[in-house]
């Protein structure tokens, strides 16, 4: 059995496996209160595939899903980088007509 080899900066969605449809799914149910918009969503995951953290879809720094992690609202990333983003991302989030 062969494995597959370690794929940096690769989110799960890049991995092509039916395994990760339930993660998509969980991201999917999260009630909209506890979700970040999709510009903050998609700014946080831009940053994650620029980490050296990031393999096979997982932070090594916490070992989270990081799309996951990027879902949701009120967590952060555990090496800070989204930190810096965090004032602007925060401020698109509250003022955008597309809240969910």
């Amino acid at each position: 059995m062969s494995q597959r080899p370690l794929c940096r900066r690769c989110l799960l969605k890049d991995l092509d496996e039916e395994y990760f449809r339930s993660i998509y799914q969980y991201i999917e149910n999260l009630p909209w209160e506890e979700r970040a918009s999709q510009s903050v969503y998609a700014g946080r995951l831009a940053l994650c595939r620029t980490c050296e953290s990031l393999q096979n879809g997982m932070c090594i720094q916490c070992g989270c899903f990081v799309e996951v992690r990027a879902a949701k609202r009120r967590l952060s990333c555990p090496a800070d980088r989204w930190k810096a983003e965090a004032p602007l991302l925060e401020e698109k989030q509250r003022t955008s007509p597309n809240f969910r």
